[in-house]
Parts: C-alpha cells; sequence; structure tokens
C-alpha cells in the first residue's frame, strides 16, 4: 500500500506546547502565484529532487544533477581529496551515439541514472526499447549489448564491469562483455516461473523497487539470484482500454491468506558454470528479505521469515547452500528487519534488534550469543519506515572501531547521523543541521555524502569528512530561487491526543494569515504503522507529487496540516504492537480525531469547513476518518485500501495475521460495511491498471455507497498504476482536487 519512499532530509523546529501562539507570518514577497501547471513541470519538480551519487571503487564521488536544466545534465567525478570536480561524460555525444543506433525508438533529451553500474563507475547499462545499451563514461559513447525480440529487464553489472547478468524470457542469462559471449544460466523460466527477476509482492514490500533478485559477489567470481515460482499465487486481472476488443491483462498477487510465491536461493559460480541451491532442510521460511554478500565473497548473510512475520532467523550461507543460524529475533506481533554486519574477525556480528522496546545494535557471537549493547536509550536506530530496510543505515568502521548509524533523535522528527564506538562508548552526533539525513559512506569510512533536506531547505547533496565536517555542496537550490518564489513554510508542533499524549502534527498558512479570521483547514494524512508523515523535512511522505501542492492551496486560502498518530510515529515498537489485529481501526482512530478536534479549536479555523484527504494508505486512513467521525465535511481518498482482505499477503499479515486466523478483525476493520455511515462529501481516485492497490477497492467502497444512497464522485484513471505518475493525469487530478475543495470547503 505505500508508496516508493524518498528519503529526504529536514531542518526542524522544537516541538511547540499544543497551547502554544504559532509565530508571526513572514513579509509577503512580491511572487507570482504557484500552480498546478507549473508544479508538475520540469522547473517545479526539480526544485525537490536531488542529485544522485555513487562511491567508486576508485574513492571518487559520481554524481549526476537533476536540477540542471536537461541539455547540461551529465555525469560528474568529484575528487573527495582535492574536491575537484570534473565532467565524466559528453553527454551530448554519448545521445548522439545512442540515436544512431536505435531503430523505431526516439533517443532520450537527456542523461538519466543508468539500470546498472561497475564499482569504478566506468560503464553504466541502460534499457532502451527492449534491449541493453553499455555507456562507456570515458569514451561517452554508447553500444548496442542485445537485439532481440523478447525484452532484456533487470540487468545488473559484476563489480568489476567485466560480465552483464540480465533476464530474458525468465530466464537468468550472462553476458561476457570483452568477448561478447553470452551465457544462459537457468532453462526453466515462464510466466510463473521467474529466475532473477522478483515478483510482484518481493518488489513492492521487500526489496522497494531498488533491485533485481541478481546479487554479485563483491570479487566479481559469483553471483545469488532468487528462483521464484508465482503457479500457486491467485490472478488478478485488469481490462484495458485498448484495441476494440480489450486486452486482458494478468497479474499474479498473493492477497491476505492466499499462497504465496515459492522463492529459492540459488549461489551460481561463474567461473565453473556451476550453479548451487540453499539447503532447504537446514532453512524453514515464507520469505527471504535480506541477501547479502560477506566482504570476502565466500558466503551471504541472508535473513528469512516465517508467514506470521513474528521470527526471523538469520543465517549465514556458504557459497556450497549450506546454511547455519547466527541468531533469531522474535516479536509477540512482528519483527521489524535486521540490520547486520559480520565482523572481519569471523567471529561476530553486529546487528539491530528492537527486544527493548527500540531498535539498537548489538554485537553477537556466531552462535547467536549477545555479546553487549553499543547503543542504548529512548530512541531508535532507525529511518522514516522500518519496513523498508533500505532506511536502516549502519555502516562499520572496523579499522578504528567505529559503528555510524542514523537515528531518531533528538526529536522523532529528526534523523541525524551518530557516531559510537564498537564498544559502547564515545556516543558523538556528527550531522550538524537539524532534520533527516540519509548517508552513504566511502568503502575506506573518511567521507560520507548526505542527502538532506528541511521545511525551509530543498534537497541538498553534501560531501563530509568523517568528523562530519562540510567540505562541498554537489547540489542545492540557491536561496534566491526560493525568495523568488515567495514559499510559506510550515511549522512543526504538537497537538494533543484524548490522553495527552502529543501528537506530531505540520502546518502550513497563507502568506497574508490573519489570526482573526477563520481559515478552512485541508488535512492530509497517511497513518500506516511505522511510516510518519511529519518529519522535518521538504516533501511530506508520500503523496506523489510535490511538496508544493499545499503551496497551491494556501494560495487559494486553506490553512494545510497533517497529523501522524502514535501508530504511525511508532516511537516505541509497543506503540506499533497496540494495532496488532486491528491495524486501521479505534486506536487510529482516537489519536486523529483528537488531533482534529485541537485544531478545530483554534479561532483561526473555521471547524464547519474541515476536510481531509490522503493516497494509498492516507486513502483508507480518509474513508477511516469519514466512516467513524463527523469531523469532516469532505475528504478525497486517492487509491485506497477498503478491506486488508484485497491487499497482499506480506504488507498485511504482519498486523492482521491472516483471514483465517482473525476474522473478527478483518471484519472490524473493513470499510465496505462502513460506507453506510459516511459522512462528508467523498471524492474517490484511482486508477484502472492499480496493480498495487487493486480497483475493486473503491469500486467495492462505491457499490455499498450506492446501495446506502450516499452520493458522492469518483474519477477513474484509464490504465494509470498507483501513482498515476505522468504529466497530464497529475495536472488533471490535482486540477480535480483543488476544485473539490473549492466546491465543498
Amino acid at each position: 500500500m505505500r508508496l516508493e519512499l524518498l528519503l529526504l532530509a529536514a531542518l526542524a523546529l522544537p516541538a511547540a506546547p499544543a497551547t502554544a501562539q504559532l509565530p508571526d507570518a513572514a513579509p509577503e514577497p512580491t511572487a507570482p502565484p504557484i500552480t498546478v501547471d507549473w508544479i508538475f513541470s520540469d522547473a517545479g519538480e526539480a526544485l525537490g529532487r536531488p542529485g544522485r551519487a555513487v562511491w567508486t571503487s576508485e574513492g571518487t564521488v559520481l554524481l549526476l544533477d537533476f536540477g540542471a536544466p536537461a541539455a547540461q545534465r551529465t555525469f560528474e567525478r568529484v575528487d573527495p581529496r582535492t574536491l575537484a570536480r570534473t565532467r565524466a561524460v559528453d553527454a551530448a555525444a554519448a545521445l548522439a551515439s545512442l540515436g544512431e543506433q536505435l531503430e523505431g525508438v526516439e533517443a532520450p533529451a537527456a542523461l538519466d541514472w543508468p539500470e546498472s553500474l561497475d564499482a569504478a563507475g566506468r560503464n553504466a547499462v541502460y534499457l532502451v526499447g527492449g534491449d541493453l545499451f553499455r555507456l562507456r563514461l570515458d569514451a561517452s559513447r554508447f553500444e548496442r549489448l542485445t537485439r532481440t525480440e523478447a525484452e532484456e529487464s533487470d540487468p545488473r553489472l559484476s563489480p568489476d564491469g567485466r560480465r552483464l547478468a540480465f533476464v530474458r524470457g525468465h530466464d537468468l542469462w550472462l553476458l561476457d562483455l570483452e568477448r561478447r559471449e553470452e551465457t544462459r544460466v537457468t532453462r526453466d523460466g515462464s510466466d510463473a516461473v521467474l529466475n532473477g527477476a522478483l515478483s510482484w509482492v518481493y518488489l513492492e514490500e521487500i526489496f522497494g523497487h531498488e533491485g533485481a533478485g541478481i546479487f554479485w559477489s563483491p570479487d566479481s567470481s559469483a553471483l545469488a539470484f532468487l528462483r521464484t515460482d508465482e503457479s500457486p499465487v491467485a490472478v488478478s486481472t485488469f481490462v484495458d482500454i485498448e484495441p476494440e476488443t480489450p486486452r486482458v491483462l494478468l497479474q499474479r498477487y498473493p492477497k491476505a491468506g492466499g499462497a504465496n510465491p515459492l522463492v529459492r536461493l540459488a549461489i551460481h559460480d561463474v567461473g565453473a558454470g556451476r550453479t548451487t541451491w540453499l539447503d532447504p532442510s537446514t532453512v524453514a521460511y515464507e520469505y527471504l528479505t535480506q541477501i547479502e554478500w560477506l566482504d570476502d565473497s565466500q558466503a551471504l548473510g541472508v535473513v528469512a521469515l516465517n508467514r506470521a512475520q513474528d521470527r526471523a532467523d538469520l543465517y549465514r550461507v556458504e557459497r556450497n547452500g549450506a546454511a547455519h543460524r547466527v541468531l533469531t529475533e522474535t516479536d509477540p506481533a512482528w519483527v521489524n528487519a535486521i540490520d547486520f554486519h559480520f565482523l572481519a574477525n569471523g567471529e561476530e556480528l553486529v546487528a539491530t534488534s528492537q527486544a527493548d522496546g527500540h531498535t539498537h545494535l548489538y554485537r553477537y557471537t556466531l552462535g547467536g550469543e549477545r555479546v553487549g549493547a553499543i547503543t542504548s536509550g529512548p530512541w531508535s536506530i532507525r529511518g522514516t519506515a522500518a519496513w523498508q530496510n533500505s532506511t536502516i543505515a549502519t555502516t562499520l568502521d572496523e579499522r578504528n572501531g567505529w559503528a555510524y548509524f542514523t537515528a531518531r533523535r533528538p526529536d522523532l522528527t529528526q534523523i541525524q547521523l551518530y557516531r559510537v564506538g564498537l564498544d559502547g562508548t564515545g556516543l558523538v552526533r556528527l550531522s550538524s543541521e537539524s532534520g533527516v539525513h540519509e548517508v552513504d559512506w566511502s568503502d575506506d569510512r573518511r567521507y560520507y555524502l548526505d542527502a538532506h533536506s528541511s521545511h525551509d531547505r530543498p534537497p541538498a547533496l553534501t560531501l563530509h569528512d568523517a568528523a562530519g565536517t562540510r567540505l562541498a555542496t554537489l547540489t542545492s537550490v540557491v536561496p534566491e530561487r526560493l525568495a523568488e518564489l515567495g514559499l510559506q513554510l510550515p511549522e512543526l508542533l504538537t497537538v494533543p491526543a484524548a490522553d495527552g499524549h502529543p501528537l506530531q502534527a505540520r502546518l502550513y498558512r497563507p502568506r497574508d494569515f490573519d489570526p482573526a479570521r477563520r481559515y478552512p483547514l485541508v488535512l492530509y494524512v497517511y497513518g500506516e504503522p511505522n511510516a510518519p508523515a511529519v518529519m522535518d523535512n521538504w516533501r511530506i511522505w508520500p503523496p506523489p507529487g510535490s511538496a508544493l501542492w499545499e503551496q497551491v492551496l494556501l494560495g487559494e486560502g486553506y490553512l494545510v496540516a497533517t497529523i501522524d498518530s502514535r501508530v504511525a510515529t511508532a516511537e516505541t515498537k509497543a506503540m506499533e504492537n497496540r494495532i496488532l489485529k486491528i491495524v486501521s481501526g479505534e486506536v487510529e482512530v482516537a489519536d486523529l480525531v483528537a488531533g482534529v478536534r485541537w485544531f478545530k479549536a483554534q479561532p483561526w479555523i473555521d471547524p464547519e469547513r474541515v476536510g481531509i484527504w490522503g493516497w494509498s494508505g492516507g486513502g483508507t486512513t480518509t474513508l477511516l476518518l469519514l466512516t467513524r467521525s463527523q469531523e469532516f465535511r469532505a475528504g478525497i481518498a486517492v487509491a485506497p485500501a477498503s478491506d486488508r482482505r484485497t491487499y497482499d499477503t506480506k504488507y498485511t499479515e504482519p498486523y492482521m495475521k491472516t483471514p483465517a486466523e482473525n476474522r473478527e478483525g478483518y471484519d472490524e476493520v473493513s470499510l465496505v460495511p462502513r460506507a453506510k455511515d459516511l459522512h462528508g462529501r467523498l471524492l474517490l481516485v484511482h486508477g484502472t491498471y492499480d496493480d498495487n492497490v487493486h480497483p475493486q477497492n473503491t469500486l467495492r467502497f462505491a457499490d455499498a455507497l450506492i446501495a446506502a444512497g450516499k452520493p458522492f464522485d469518483l474519477m477513474l484513471y484509464p490504465m494509470r498504476k498507483h501513482d498515476i505518475a505522468d504529466r497530464p493525469a497529475r495536472r488533471h487530478l490535482y486540477r480535480l482536487m483543488l476544485d473539490f475543495w473549492k466546491r465543498w470547503l
């Protein structure tokens, strides 16, 4: 149900007491109004899109600045020692060479980030028109690698850049880039059997759209891959609008309680041409959720989850397929992701655990015995969503005895970078700007990249040394640009729950805010477990679109706010576990209604003109509050899940368990029977090809509204998926929402 998360950072204001007076409005700048068309233009989207960069094995940074005009955008290399910044590719020459080789396909207007890079950052692989092309960065030239009727997918370059693994016809292939020789690794691929490619549920819920099921060893001598048998999985259908007799599109999608894909792990020795399988007699699992090679390329660390997801086992898997269980993490409700690092001494590892209610680092023996805590206290090592593995960020410097990590401290809206000794001593904060930081370390741990933004700073990418000193700003938006736009910046505050617990909130006010007036309020919600929408960052997560959407509403005279329940904030594991078997129920309603009532009690808000909206999980929360409260005059639910039975196994079952185990819980949180209780005008929105939250969710709720005689509005976007991503549709949708608020608030 979640949307792809963009981890950007933030500059925080201290949380204000619930009764505190808000600061005076800023002086009015002379700036043109921000429109829906502009926020979905190149200029508008670039304002919130940072550059993308990776460390190379040569110790330099390879950078692509998306804020640069398309005609000027190219790869650059940055040397952290000298701070020299040089062009790595002649983009015009490279794109011209690509255009010469394309047949019936238009060359892109600008370079984008590739599908795969080698470790040195000298070779990049792109998919164009279903075929594979290699960009030799030093030569600024593309080379065509495949010319086949069958489309290739999931290309992954070996770290040494000599070989390319990819998927064709659901089989795994290897291409020797020097000899231009292809080798077929598997031969059983089919519509139901995937080798190297990920099934939908693994791509969406486990790997976060970040990769293929292909994992090269650091020394390029072997690759691990996943083989997925989807034949047990139920098939869902979508009807196209073309041609005259429309196509029927099929998707294997495991819904709560249904059969999951059967996944196996293989290790292929490239030199010997031999494939070995993980010994199934030694590992019991429903999901393989984390797969990482150890630094010596002789084994992998693999995390296996049971079906209930209340037990996670970390295994060391040798290249011959033998598996040894290293440690086990359990929880009465569900286990969040484990971050693990095997130490070079071959005797210990460092891993996260939530055993004390917060996520902390511990040292373990390879037999699973806990040696000691590295971190402790009433705070957690994690990013903004613990179910997305990539947001847990820990890096070890074994040579100097340090662990580097990001943590939600000093308050819940922050993600800051810290360093601590592997013995648990010497804790120090390295990041200086308040807000949210996403950090990537160089191989030698001498430098790091910091992607950072805040409520008053768009995303910037900076280079730092290991002590936290900023050495260079690689990409940013100049302050003058913000002044030209006249943006209104939000305030972070807390509002009281019914029992007085402070709930995190965020508020935007119009430029000409007058506390003597009463304003309509638009509340944005997400609301899913451990997925806070209130962070001190530039972009409220996750409505796909823009942090600038709020500016459009402000220009029309609305206040805009966001509130997180304790379940969404997930300050402790105990707070998360409160919704076991009743996710999207009274627990969340109680907090959010209390927060809304606080806003409605303020003298500058018109309590009769309050609206609520959300996308995906936020659409679900919108329907929840419109059917279980009478606080709102209107609401917009984009791509909502109206019944947890119709969402996927991996996401739904840790919270709800299976429908067979928890029939009463599923009945209790289903929104379809509550459609008759709808209070306020509703706009339902869905893409008809949404393969994430299926359109049946909206259509079932709409059908129940019709049966109950409830008026509502409905907008379907033909053949759009969950994010309704193309610009014409985005502009249409946001204009539609603006018109809806004007009519009903």
